[in-house]
C-alpha cells in the first residue's frame, strides 16, 4: 500500500500594495477634499472653477510631459521656458502668412532648439544642465530682440479658438489639448520600444549601451521632444492670451519640475510616469487655485511652491537610498 505524504498547503501570497505608486493619488484626494471643505462657500467645487483649474494647468501639464521623458533619461532641460516665449513670438509674427505656416514654424523652432541642446549633450558630451543653461540666455536674447520688448497682439479668431480660447460646450480646448498630449505621452513611454529605451538609458547607461541601445541618440530625442512640447505650450499661451510676449513661460520652471517630481518621476533617471505627472500638475494647479480663493498673495504662493519642491526631492532621494 502506497503511502502518500501530505504536502503542507502553501500559504497564500500576500498582496503587496504599491504605496509608492498610490501615494500621489492619495495626496491628490486629500488636497482636493481639504479645499472642497474649506472653500465650499467660495465656489471651489463649481464646474466653472474646476474647468478653470484644468485650463490654467494645461500648458504646465504639456511641458511636464516632455520633462518626464528628459528626467527619465537622466537629463535636465532648463531652456524649455525660453522656448515657450520664442515659439509664441514666432507664431504671432507669422500668423499673417497663414495659421498652418505659423504653427509649423513655431514647432520647428522648438525642434531646432531641442536639436542644438541634444547635439551638444550627445555628441560633444557637455552636461545637459550646462548646455541648457547657456541656451536659455541665447534663446531669451533672440526673443527680446525679435519683439523689441513689445507685446505682439493676435487677432486671428480661428487660431485663438483652436489654440487656447475656444470652448466646446463647458469643456475648454486647452483641456482637450492636455488630455491628448497626456495620452500620447503615456503610450509613448509605456507601450513603445522608445519609451523602454528612455527608461533603460536613464536607469543604467552602461547596461543600456551593452544592450545595444544608442544612449546618445535617445538623449537627443528626449531633448527635442521636450522642446517641441514647450513650443506647443507657447502656441497655446499665445492663443489663450491672444498675444505673445518675451516673458511668457519664465515663471513655469518651478511648476513644471514640481509636477514631474511630485508625480513620481525620479530626478536621477530610470523611472518616469506620465499619469503621475498629470496628477502632479493638477495638484499644483489646484493648490494655486485654492490659495487664490483663500486670499493669499503671489509671494505666499511662491513660498508654498518652493516647500513642495523641496519636500518632493527629499522623498525621492529617501526612496532611492532605501532602494540601494
Amino acid at each position: 500500500m502506497d503511502i502518500v505524504a501530505n504536502t503542507p498547503a502553501q500559504p497564500p501570497k500576500k498582496r503587496v500594495i504599491p504605496w509608492n505608486t498610490l501615494l500621489i493619488y492619495i495626496v491628490f484626494a486629500v488636497i482636493f477634499l481639504f479645499f472642497a471643505i474649506t472653500l465650499h462657500d467660495k465656489g471651489f467645487l463649481q464646474p466653472a472653477n474646476l474647468m478653470n483649474i484644468a485650463r490654467q494647468t494645461a500648458m504646465i501639464s504639456i511641458m511636464a510631459v516632455g520633462m518626464t521623458f528628459v528626467l527619465s533619461a537622466a537629463e535636465i532641460d532648463l531652456s524649455f521656458c525660453a522656448v515657450v516665449a520664442l515659439a509664441a513670438v514666432t507664431v504671432a509674427l507669422l500668423l499673417p502668412y497663414g495659421m498652418f505656416i505659423a504653427v509649423g514654424a513655431a514647432l520647428l523652432v522648438g525642434a531646432l532648439c531641442g536639436l542644438i541642446n541634444g547635439l551638444f549633450v550627445s555628441r560633444v558630451g557637455i552636461p545637459s544642465f550646462l548646455v541648457t543653461l547657456g541656451t536659455t540666455g541665447i534663446i531669451t536674447g533672440i526673443t527680446r530682440w525679435m519683439t523689441g520688448l513689445q507685446t505682439i497682439p493676435i487677432d486671428n479668431e480661428t487660431f485663438t479658438f483652436v489654440f487656447g480660447s475656444g470652448d466646446f460646450g463647458p469643456v475648454s480646448v486647452l483641456f482637450l489639448w492636455m488630455i491628448a498630449i497626456a495620452l500620447l505621452g503615456h503610450v509613448l513611454l509605456r507601450k513603445t520600444r522608445f519609451g523602454k529605451e528612455v527608461l533603460a538609458s536613464g536607469g543604467n547607461k552602461i547596461s543600456a549601451m551593452y544592450s545595444g541601445i544608442r544612449v546618445g541618440r535617445i538623449k537627443l530625442y528626449v531633448l527635442v521632444l521636450n522642446a517641441v512640447l514647450a513650443a506647443l505650450a507657447g502656441i497655446l499661451y499665445a492663443g489663450r492670451l491672444q498675444s505673445a510676449r518675451y516673458t511668457l513661460g519664465e515663471n513655469d520652471l518651478m511648476m513644471v519640475i514640481a509636477a514631474v517630481i511630485i508625480g513620481g518621476t525620479s530626478l536621477f533617471g530610470g523611472k518616469g510616469t506620465v499619469a503621475g505627472t498629470m496628477v502632479g500638475a493638477l495638484i499644483m494647479g489646484m493648490v494655486n487655485n485654492g490659495l487664490i480663493l483663500m486670499g493669499l498673495n503671489i509671494d505666499q504662493q511662491l513660498i508654498f511652491r518652493g516647500v513642495i519642491i523641496i519636500f518632493s526631492v527629499t522623498l525621492t532621494m529617501g526612496h532611492l537610498r532605501k532602494k540601494h
